[in-house]
């Protein structure tokens, strides 16, 4: 079997296993944590890069994760989850929760970022996630700029929001970009509920060329 035909199956497979009956707002999809969708106008832009780097260790971005899959399970939509350093821990969410959830899991980057193509092609989930913050910094420089761009004309054309997490800013074809502004300690993640609710969250809007600088939290 070829190449073409495996990833035809492929989809196919994907539209079977995770039908869609979710419609969101024509250009944004709500993300359910207010400090974002408060700071960028409603949620992630839909056919665009969304950058969110956090440089922090303990900025928040696992948890940020976990409430994004939970809105999609309440919104009822299924997201996809690209995991660069195959580090995402599914064993905080409910069963029925991991439902709405593709978990590509990955050992490099490069693998993550072919399967983000793949899936941005297939057009079957409205919020794909590229999670790559724990992958080494000379790994993802390893990725030509070309990869990206080419991930952006993809989404351009694909009725979904891609939102990819990085530990520092390296993504140029991202039309936002996001930073985690959050330092918190293990005792705090454990005695505090609800504290991917209270993310601090600074804006850079790329517009143009310029970047307009906002805060929120």
């Amino acid at each position: 079997m070829g190449a073409r035909s495996k990833v035809i199956d492929l989809r196919q497979l994907l539209a079977e296993r995770f039908p869609q009956t979710f419609a969101p707002a024509a250009d944004r999809l709500a993300t359910g944590v207010p400090a974002i969708d408060q700071a960028i106008a409603g949620g992630l832009p839909k056919n665009a890069i969304t950058e969110l780097s956090s440089p922090n260790l303990s900025a928040g971005s696992a948890l940020l994760i976990y409430a994004l899959l939970q809105n999609a399970f309440r919104a009822g939509y299924f997201l996809a989850l690209v995991d660069g350093c195959d580090s995402f821990d599914p064993q905080p969410m409910g069963n029925a929760q991991l439902r709405n959830l593709l978990w590509v899991r990955c050992a490099k980057a490069f693998e993550a970022v072919q399967a983000a193509d793949l899936l941005l092609r297939d057009g079957n989930f409205p919020l794909v996630v590229l999670d790559l913050v724990l992958n080494a910094p000379e790994e993802l420089r390893k990725i030509p700029q070309t990869n990206w761009y080419r991930l952006q004309r993809l989404v351009e054309t694909a009725p979904a929001a891609f939102l990819i997490l990085t530990r520092h800013s390296i993504i140029s074809s991202a039309q936002l970009k996001l930073t985690l502004d959050n330092f918190w300690s293990l005792a705090d993640l454990e005695q505090e509920e609800g504290v991917a609710f209270r993310l601090k969250i600074q804006v850079n809007r790329v517009q143009g060329g310029r970047q307009i600088m906002a805060g929120a939290g």
